[in-house]
């Protein structure tokens, strides 16, 4: 299948010399912030900084500690890790402050990362997904939504009537766990439809994407979930997804992944272990947290804990607990700022989380982010997970679904046709792994890459 349209465009000469000069003008503020994340606490406290910073990095591998507990442990050891969990950290802060520490060292961590995003980044210009200029409307868009999703948002911005008045047909989910969302998506494609969008949910957009793929029509998501992460690393706004009806009467298209966990289609992440075990509870979606903390001691330490094994190209790895495969790399497993962000959606490339922690110590171990012992990462065209058991538990796109084991997992490069408004935010830029500090100086310095 074709990657892209004959008339897309990739960035140029001075898009890449932009993207070289903004490369090279955050690797110098990462090395000025790294420089007075350490130079702050030196100028105040001396080499005696070196002391307060074990004590910080102790509090945090403390609170891991304490979190593992309250995860993996009940009753009593529950108790006590929820209490090591807050008292850990609030410790080191009171400590800090007693003794004048605590405005460096709140500077410091600030400096700190700033640098680690900066460094993160420097390496990796912004990625662009090729567009094509869509060269005709649509003559019979259909749309399906969920006025449920998003708290109402179908209602409270007006979505059928707008849809309807830039010429669609909209079909209204009506009890979702009953209906059939692909056959609905089929229907459509066999009545005419010339292109096919969603207002609703990742896993519900994931049927009508698989559809839309394999009739070779473009998808169209309009973003009223409470996640939508699809939507937001397309570039899509979140509260105005009104926005996105351009996609009926013009915008522009873009091709994209889409994942296969054996023959299910992914457009975010198909998870297996914990998560995944925890999402087949009838009782999650009613009560999320009340569900995890009572299955979670179990799914971790207890006989019935799932040990996963994964291949992701020449990456091996066993006895995990919990995995995710993503369409496209997450830009990093852990990050505040934008959790679960994907810089691009077209590299033909899954993504792999794995977590494995045994005990207290590896738990600890967690506080050294991207390389604790134990969090894996890899990335590859294929992934195959395997258990000891006949199925395993698959929550894709956070539906739960059963899979005969092992279950492949692949990557359909550029298989889905998506319309785009015009004028939307872009995806953020790469950044997951550890940061490369000679790179970054040499960068820094005005070498090249």
């Amino acid at each position: 299948m074709a990657r892209h349209g004959g008339d897309a465009s990739g960035p140029g000469a001075g898009e890449l010399a932009a993207a070289h000069w903004t490369g090279v003008g955050r690797a110098r503020l990462a090395v000025l912030a790294l420089t007075g994340s350490v130079l702050v606490p030196l100028v105040v406290a001396g080499l005696r900084s070196v002391l307060w910073a074990l004590a910080g990095i102790a509090g945090l591998a403390l609170a891991a500690v304490g979190v593992w507990w309250t995860l993996a442990h009940t009753g009593v050891v529950r108790a006590l890790g929820l209490a090591l969990s807050v008292a850990a950290p609030l410790a080191v802060l009171a400590l800090y402050a007693a003794y004048g520490m605590l405005w460096p060292a709140c500077v410091a961590l600030a400096l700190w990362v700033l640098a680690v995003a900066a460094a993160r980044t420097a390496l990796a210009p912004a990625h662009t997904t090729a567009e094509r200029a869509v060269d005709e409307a649509p003559r019979h868009p259909w749309v399906l939504m969920n006025p449920r999703s998003g708290g109402g948002k179908v209602g409270r911005f007006h979505l059928v009537e707008k849809a309807r008045k830039a010429g669609a047909r909209v079909i209204l989910l009506e009890g979702p766990r009953h209906q059939d969302v692909a056959g609905l998506a089929r229907q459509a494609v066999a009545e005419g439809a010339d292109l096919l969008a969603v207002a609703g949910g990742d896993g519900t957009q994931a049927l009508v994407a698989e559809v839309a793929a394999r009739h070779d029509l473009p998808f169209a998501v309009i973003p009223v979930g409470t996640r939508n992460h699809f939507a937001l690393d397309l570039g899509l706004d979140r509260d105005d997804p009104a926005a996105a009806l351009e996609a009926l009467t013009g915008g522009v298209e873009l091709r994209v992944d889409l994942g296969y966990a054996g023959d299910r289609v992914f457009v975010n992440n198909a998870s297996f272990g914990t998560y995944a075990s925890v999402v087949a509870d009838p009782a999650y979606r009613d009560a999320k947290r009340h569900t995890i903390l009572g299955t979670l001691p179990g799914l971790l330490t207890g006989e019935d804990a799932p040990t996963l094994r994964m291949r992701a190209g020449p990456t091996r790895a066993e006895g995990l607990q919990a995995l995710l495969v993503s369409n496209n790399p997450y830009g990093r497993a852990v990050d505040a700022a934008r959790p679960g962000r994907r810089a691009r959606l077209d590299s033909g490339q899954l993504g792999v989380v794995c977590v494995r922690v045994a005990d207290t110590a590896q738990a600890a171990g967690m506080v050294r982010g991207p390389r604790a012992a134990g969090l894996v990462r890899a990335s590859a065209p294929d992934v195959v997970v395997e258990a000891d058991t006949a199925t395993l538990p698959v929550g894709i796109d956070g539906e739960h679904a059963v899979l005969p084991a092992p279950v492949r997992c692949h990557s359909a490069p550029g298989a889905l046709r998506v319309r785009v408004p015009r004028h939307r935010r872009r995806t953020p830029r790469a950044g997951g792994e550890p940061a490369d500090w000679p790179r970054v100086a040499r960068l820094a310095l005005g070498r090249p890459r």
